[in-house]
């Protein structure tokens, strides 16, 4: 059974920095691209960034690009993004996902950026 469980999520002041975890277990981690995706309240999935599953190579999307960094060690099964230079509009529930779409996603972590 594939199981997902996000952590690192919080309360930021915007301009600020979080770094997200999500530790990957039930299915072969280090042969699975991975992705995070977010959600605001009332509105669908939108995904974030992908990386490979050696960690060569990611894509992430126009509205992170140059703030969220992802990475992954696959050692530990797990997964990471970090976040700088937050914005209010940064504000969801953030989820780890083995595709893009979010199909198969953990419980997910909230990120909130307030001042």
């Amino acid at each position: 059974e594939v199981q997902l469980v996000e952590s690192g999520g919080g309360l930021v002041q915007p301009g600020g920095s979080l770094r997200l975890s999500c530790a990957a277990s039930g299915f072969s981690f280090s042969s699975s691209w991975m992705s995070w995706v977010r959600q605001a309240p009332g509105k669908g999935l939108e995904w974030v960034s992908t990386i490979s599953f050696s960690g060569a190579t990611t894509s992430d999307a126009v509205s992170v690009k140059g703030r969220f960094t992802i990475s992954r060690d696959n050692a530990k099964n797990t997964l990471y993004l970090q976040m700088n230079s937050l914005k209010t509009e940064d504000t969801d529930v953030y989820y780890c996902a083995t595709n893009r779409n979010g199909a198969t996603r953990g419980q997910g972590t909230q990120v909130t950026v307030s001042s």
